[in-house]
């Protein structure tokens, strides 16, 4: 079975966490079609070695009556959609059940997570901060919608995570950051459990050559505690009730600062970035922050007759979209591009609940790579042709994840075109530039479906979500 798979793809079922050791080159020449057997051969080993360990894909399955995955469509009524993983009684939170938010965690991870010593916490960060020395990685979401989300991701991933992050980055940049050190800067906290911190700890800092050579806005942790509870304390203070609720007065505290500090990070950003224009000039630099962050910036710039300068080889990372920026020019990224001087902008589609990253190619294509599997659904979850042009709801396997579910249902509206015909010369399903949150077009809440039986689905997710 191994060498048949080997003769067409070249690529072992055994280790997909390996298939970036060599180079992204490799993955990104295969086309998507050689590259199935594999796949399906991967999704099948992992539901027969999940569903034992794994108790909320082991109880999906059984109400959904899959014994085993013969088929792509085999395994889509498993896929896991955005909600699952922050399924937890908000209350938990509130009281700082530690004991219980553990165990529904515990539901989600191979790793037996009863043993764990619990004593002593009080905060959410100290929570995960211990789930991390535990042999975990977990990365919360920003919790926009009011609850954060856990994902399950441990340190087995971490080879894989490492590789996909720094693998995408030189495929889309040209800089291989291993090996190339460059000067970073990032308008934004620098510590966190934050998904997107936690990859500025891991991956971002080491890039730069070290902590000294790493620029964050500020230098502080963006807390979960906060985070988590933010949207309650502000909903109880507009009821005049803050005090009522019985917080910890160190957060509260945190509260009041992280207000004050919002309400002037406009005037900081700007001063973050006038201070690295002149302290940096002439030199290689690596430029981080989100579309709204880098044009607000050179906004300012050119209100102040400002005009960096800086050597050949800089290159700008970015993502996240404008933040709540109203206005952005029509040709936003060659607005950027011509006010920093810097002709490089790198980018990246991926989300946290998967290892893998797909890299923008110079004609503006994200190129996903063979370890992540991706799938279309229409607005009734039917399973789109995986053929042509086609959009839909963003769904895929990875097949990095091994100590949780790798299926998972995300809440994006993309174009993906699988015909491989991008000019740029790499292969691969590619997705469109313009993504949309479901939640954006939806006022707010993403009316999302499962892919298999909706009763079995709601029966899942009350039991995922037992504290």
């Amino acid at each position: 079975m191994t060498e048949a798979v080997l003769d067409k793809s070249g690529l072992s079922p055994e280790n997909p966490g390996r298939w970036l050791d060599g180079g992204y080159e490799r993955l990104l020449a295969m086309s998507w079609r050689d590259c199935l057997d594999v796949q399906l051969r991967i999704i099948r080993c992992r539901f027969e070695e999940l569903v034992p360990q794994v108790a909320a894909l082991d109880k999906l399955a059984k109400r959904e009556g899959i014994t085993k995955i013969d088929s792509f469509e085999d395994a889509l009524p498993l896929f896991f959609d955005h909600r699952v993983y922050k399924s937890y009684p908000l209350s938990l939170i509130e009281t700082r059940d530690f004991p219980k938010l553990t165990g529904w965690l515990n539901r989600l991870t191979t790793h037996d997570l009863t043993t764990m010593d619990l004593s002593g916490l009080t905060m959410i960060d100290d929570w995960i901060s211990r789930l991390d020395d535990f042999g975990m990685f977990i990365g919360h979401s920003t919790g926009t919608t009011g609850k954060l989300s856990f994902i399950p991701r441990s340190k087995t991933e971490l080879h894989a995570f490492r590789n996909c992050h720094n693998e995408a980055s030189r495929a889309s940049s040209g800089v291989d950051p291993t090996k190339e050190f460059i000067e970073t800067f990032f308008p934004s906290y620098r510590y966190g459990h934050q998904m997107a911190l936690k990859m500025v700890s891991t991956f971002n800092i080491p890039a730069a050559g070290g902590e000294a050579h790493y620029h964050t806005l500020y230098q502080g942790r963006l807390s979960a505690d906060f985070m988590s509870l933010a949207g309650r304390m502000q909903s109880a203070e507009d009821r005049g009730e803050l005090q009522k609720l019985g917080l910890d007065p160190a957060l509260l505290k945190a509260r009041e600062e992280m207000i004050a500090q919002a309400r002037r990070r406009d005037q900081d950003v700007a001063a973050f970035f006038d201070t690295l224009f002149e302290e940096f000039r002439g030199q290689r630099v690596k430029i981080g922050g989100t579309f709204g962050d880098l044009i607000t910036t050179a906004r300012n710039g050119i209100a102040k007759g400002i005009k960096p300068e800086f050597a050949a080889g800089s290159f700008i990372a970015t993502g996240g979209g404008m933040k709540g920026l109203k206005d952005p020019p029509p040709d936003w990224e060659n607005f950027v591009k011509d006010f920093f001087g810097i002709e490089t902008v790198s980018m990246v589609y991926g989300m946290s609940e998967g290892c893998g990253f797909a890299p923008r190619c110079r004609n503006g294509q994200f190129h996903t790579m063979p370890h992540t599997v991706p799938f279309l659904f229409d607005r009734d979850m039917k399973l789109l042709p995986r053929e042509g042009q086609q959009t839909g709801r963003y769904a895929f396997f990875d097949l990095q994840a091994e100590t949780y579910w790798g299926g998972f249902i995300s809440g994006d509206q993309v174009t993906i075109d699988w015909d491989e015909q991008c000019g740029c010369g790499w292969k691969g399903p590619t997705v469109g530039p313009v993504i949309t949150r479901f939640a954006e077009m939806e006022g707010g809440d993403d009316k999302i479906s499962c892919a298999g039986t909706a009763q079995a689905y709601n029966d899942f997710m009350d039991f995922v979500s037992q504290g």
